[in-house]
């Protein structure tokens, strides 16, 4: 059997190394029954990341390797992986040894047992009361939203079999929440609990507002209850105003028309307008989707590649729509000449 590790990369130039030899370390065991690759993926990192993966791949033959035209985000570079990983299963996990290389061989006997996804679920253990606090609110809200169910804790941190991996290969969508995706296509899945590790160095690429940001896209990718709600909301708003128009109407017929009142009418219109701010911004990210995928482009451009996209076939597009995102021809296993 062959695994496939796919590593993401982005400014993982102090790291990189340090994590093939804690991997080979952690795989040698296991070699006598299964073979392994490494696939790494750079995200157009700025440093020697690069650099170093062109010495692995020259120095370790398991080594393949996919580099961008530029940063494109974590999600391409998984996309990337995947697309190009030969293995009959595939892991995939960061490059900045946060997940524990020892959990590897664990995954692959849960997958021996019959499971299409082996999913490492990192406890809080470690983290500030507030994150862990916010952590719990969101999955809490988010599952009561969305069409699959969200767990805290669960990230990208697993083993795919071939056939999820495909499955995951023919959900060609621009927008892509991997976290969401791999809930979204099933299959027999194990979980098991680990205490997450601290950075081998250098701090998180992820700020609050790509946080953030993250956040939405898991809601905004899964469901449109928040345009259904912007239609309650504005229902609600009609029945209120269309109460208060016959109040004010009935008063007047049995009081007499009194002074209008400024300061609640002045409330009563910059509330309206900021709700129908919220609304059309609701109706903004769902309409910049649409646009998003509708423009067809690739969801990244690769400067240099040791290969090509694995092309087993699979029910979905065809090998040369995937070869679309692939617009370099590959380069020999060797650094470039200074």
């Amino acid at each position: 059997m062959l695994i496939s590790l796919v590593v993401p990369c982005f400014h993982e130039a102090d790291t990189v190394r340090r994590f093939h030899d804690r991997v080979t370390r952690e795989i040698g065991p296991l070699a006598p029954t299964t073979a392994f690759e490494f696939v790494y993926v750079d995200d157009g990192s700025r440093d020697d990341t690069l650099t170093h993966i062109r010495e692995l791949a020259a120095t370790d033959a398991r080594v393949r390797y996919v580099s961008f035209s530029r940063n494109f985000g974590k999600e391409a570079a998984m996309l990337a992986g995947l697309r190009h990983a030969t293995g009959d299963a595939v892991v995939i996990m960061d490059a900045d040894l946060q997940h524990p290389p020892e959990l590897i061989g664990r995954m692959i006997s849960l997958h021996a047992q019959g499971h299409d996804q082996v999913v490492a679920r990192r406890n809080r253990t470690g983290d500030r009361f507030t994150r862990a606090l916010t952590a719990r609110a969101y999955y809490r809200l988010v599952n009561r939203l969305v069409d699959v169910e969200f767990v805290d804790g669960v990230g990208d941190f697993r083993l795919l079999s071939r056939r999820a991996v495909d499955a995951v290969l023919r959900l060609t969508e621009y927008n892509r929440f991997s976290k969401g995706l791999f809930a979204w296509i099933g299959f027999p899945t194990a979980t098991f609990s680990y205490e997450n590790e601290v950075r081998a160095q250098g701090r998180s690429k992820y700020t609050f507002g790509k946080l953030l940001n993250y956040g939405l896209d898991g809601v905004l990718s899964f469901n449109d209850k928040p345009l259904r709600a912007a239609l309650y909301l504005g229902l609600a708003l009609l029945t209120v105003a269309g109460l208060y128009t016959a109040w004010i109407v009935g008063d007047a017929l049995v009081n007499g028309v009194d002074t209008p009142g400024y300061v609640t009418l002045l409330v009563a219109v910059t509330a309206f307008s900021g709700v129908q701010m919220v609304m059309l911004g609701v109706i903004g990210e769902y309409v910049g989707r649409i646009y998003y995928e509708t423009k067809r482009r690739p969801h990244f451009l690769v400067s240099e590649t040791d290969g090509e996209p694995h092309t087993r076939p699979y029910p979905g597009p065809a090998a040369s729509q995937l070869m679309n995102d692939s617009l370099v021809e590959p380069v020999a296993r060797t650094t470039p000449a200074a």
